[in-house]
């Protein structure tokens, strides 16, 4: 019975790790130049209604994406 309690104290505890490091919020600075932002990864000028709908954006939408399915793989 202890073997089963382990286990599953075992697997929360790892599902918490988890949980934080994807909680985690890495500040990253924005791109600007002259008064326009672009976007980190593929330096394309971030939309106007972009940063209407998020103004902390620092990544156009199409980059925005892929990150967070690349995040998905590492923390389901």
């Amino acid at each position: 019975m202890t073997d089963v309690v382990d286990k599953a104290c075992e697997l929360e505890q790892k599902q918490r790790e988890q949980a934080l490091a994807a909680a985690r919020v890495t500040i990253e600075k924005p791109k600007e130049l002259h008064g326009h932002r672009y976007c980190l990864d593929c330096d394309l000028e971030l939309d106007t209604n972009r940063l209407i709908a998020n103004p902390k954006a620092v990544r156009c939408v199409d980059c925005q994406t892929l990150l967070e399915h690349k995040n998905k793989r590492f923390y389901p």
